[in-house]
């Protein structure tokens, strides 16, 4: 721990009393305000997974800031509406009085506030007017989600214009690895190695460490893959099977068909989502589900569906509706079981109670992932579990099984395509449609969907085999409690797994003669065999399943399990065997 200590604090106001101590802070906070106040610094990057409390640090930062009178105003930047009023609502709980109102036609703010919320796009509007404002007075700068900064040279632009003259600035992201050729204003960036220059963070809380401190939830991903028939625009019928080895225009339609409402794979999919909520809510009874949509009309479908399936209807969030702020208060305030949104809710958003989501997009980059799934993850007591059902598509499975890795935003990397898919030009389309109807855009007229039970992603492992929704197999992956400590997760799948084994060879599934197996059955099997063996050697050594498969990709080199083909799943069979070997 730091050297610097309370006696370096001003004296409490009255306000602060009802707010609490640096006692009240998680130990996290308190390390990141002691580094803060070792200098001073005039620019400040926090990096904490999402759900780890960063509103909470930087307006404590905020407060003291104003009681040394290092500052006497603050603008907070936020990427959405709703956001400026949750900023608001916890700056009055800490004696600080945040307009979120303000408009770039109104030019300031009465006296009564320490400051204002506003969106990145209002200041990009009127970048001219934020710095008049910025330099009337010493002023903080508070920038949520950072990387919002950087979506556009000229949102870049209107930042830097407005905010180089700040006092202070303190910059926070929950997700800081989005790849973009635009650097992010006042973010400071060190060339690696490979040529490649990389933000550099003040102070960083990822998602591993939030995890073992009990801050965040652990997440199981429920993946469901099936069988696809759509019709092309050409008049030809095609079939695949999704979480089969695709060419990417055949997993990109298959995607698609999937996520379609007209088929029955999303109904399934919600079906099973809802079955896990009623589990889920045994042991904690106002837990909450939301399905993440591509567009307004999905969300509105799937709410529908949702009404059919349970009888109950579900809150619907959408961009462009003006009491998407007032419904999202609602549902964080009551007891309902269902939320549907586009991309309202994926950044920020604070609902505590959400467990169990749909990840119902076709939306692929990594920082939409994180962000996404941020919204599960906030816990509020020890042995809560979140669970996320997502499609079996390789790029969600890689997202999925690096949950902890730690990574940076980029410069000077060119776009990326992952299992064929350009995250950038997805996003670009994801953000050009938000809102739209996508139906005219399809590529092909959905025939059939229909899900299948996958596996369960957990802890860097994969467990479970493929099983009919509605089965006993799949039954005993859902029926997993809500409230259990992450080793005795850990203990069932592994039991689930194990049980499913045993019932297929009593089956005789088995066929005791040989028979040629398809590439993607080999690959199937070598990796449940290696996360059989992952378990034994997690077992043996003490150490969780993800560091042993970072451990061993390390070692071996390769993608993530996902997306390791047969030879590179064979590598790391053989490395563990060579490891226990050793040990023996």
């Amino acid at each position: 721990m730091s050297t610097f200590a309370a006696s370096n604090l001003p004296p409490a106001l009255p306000e602060k009393a009802a707010w609490g101590t640096a006692g009240s802070l998680r130990a996290w906070q308190q390390q990141a305000l002691e580094l803060y106040f070792r200098e001073i610094p005039r620019d400040f990057l926090t990096v904490a997974t999402p759900g780890a409390g960063k509103t909470t640090f930087a307006l404590r930062l905020a407060r003291e800031l104003l009681d040394r009178r290092a500052v006497q105003g603050i603008t907070i930047l936020c990427p959405t509406e709703h956001l400026k009023r949750q900023w608001a609502e916890s700056a009055a709980r800490v004696g600080i009085k945040i307009d979120p109102e303000f408009t770039n036609a109104m030019g300031k703010t009465a006296k009564d506030f320490h400051g204002v919320a506003v969106t990145y796009a209002t200041v990009a509007a009127r970048p001219a007017l934020h710095r008049n404002r910025t330099e009337a007075r010493k002023t903080l700068i508070i920038m949520d989600e950072v990387h919002h900064a950087g979506d556009g040279l000229s949102w870049g632009d209107a930042v830097r214009e407005a905010f180089e003259p700040a006092t202070k600035r303190l910059a926070l992201s929950g997700t800081p690895f989005r790849t973009d050729i635009n650097p992010i204003p006042f973010v400071e960036y060190e060339e690696g190695p490979d040529g490649i220059r990389r933000s550099r963070s003040d102070y960083t809380y990822g998602y591993g460490p939030a995890l073992a401190d009990g801050v965040v939830r652990p997440v199981m991903f429920m993946a469901y893959s099936g069988e696809m028939r759509w019709r092309t625009r050409a008049g030809d019928e095609l079939a695949a099977s999704l979480g089969q080895p695709l060419t990417q225009d055949q997993t990109a339609q298959a995607w698609r068909a999937a996520l379609d409402p007209k088929g029955d794979w999303i109904r399934q999919v919600i079906e099973a989502a809802d079955r896990r909520l009623t589990e889920v809510r045994k042991g904690m009874p106002d837990a909450g589900a939301m399905v993440i949509a591509t567009d307004h009309e999905a969300a509105r479908a799937y709410a529908k569906m949702i009404r059919g399936i349970t009888g109950q209807g579900a809150t619907i969030v959408l961009s462009d509706d003006p009491k998407a702020s007032k419904k999202i208060k609602q549902f964080a305030d009551s007891e309902d079981r269902w939320l549907c949104a586009v991309r309202m809710v994926s950044e920020g958003v604070d609902i505590p109670r959400l467990a169990v989501g749909v990840y119902a997009t076709s939306t692929a980059t990594p920082l939409f992932f994180a962000q996404a799934i941020g919204r599960f993850v906030r816990a509020r007591k020890r042995g809560e579990t979140a669970s996320v059902f997502l499609p079996s598509v390789p790029t969600l499975m890689g997202h999925a099984s690096e949950m902890e890795t730690e990574r940076d935003h980029v410069l000077d990397r060119r776009t990326r395509e992952q299992d064929g898919f350009d995250d950038d030009a997805l996003e670009q389309a994801n953000r050009k449609n938000d809102g739209a109807d996508l139906s005219e855009e399809l590529p092909f007229e959905t025939m059939e969907a229909s899900a299948t039970f996958d596996r369960v992603l957990y802890d860097g492992g994969e467990f479970g085999m493929q099983a009919a929704p509605g089965s006993a197999e799949e039954e005993d992956f859902l029926g997993i409690p809500g409230l259990l400590e992450p080793e005795q997760v850990t203990a069932l799948l592994r039991q689930h797994q194990a049980n499913q084994i045993a019932a297929q060879r009593k089956r005789g599934v088995a066929d005791p003669e040989p028979v040629e197996r398809t590439a993607s059955e080999d690959l199937q099997g070598l990796r449940q065999e290696l996360n059989g063996l992952v378990g034994a050697w997690s077992h043996r050594t003490g150490k969780p399943h993800g560091v042993v498969h970072t451990e061993l990709r390390a070692s071996c080199g390769g993608p993530a399990v996902p997306q390791a083909s047969a030879k590179d799943v064979q590598a790391r069979i053989d490395k563990i065997r060579e490891w226990a070997a050793r040990r023996t």
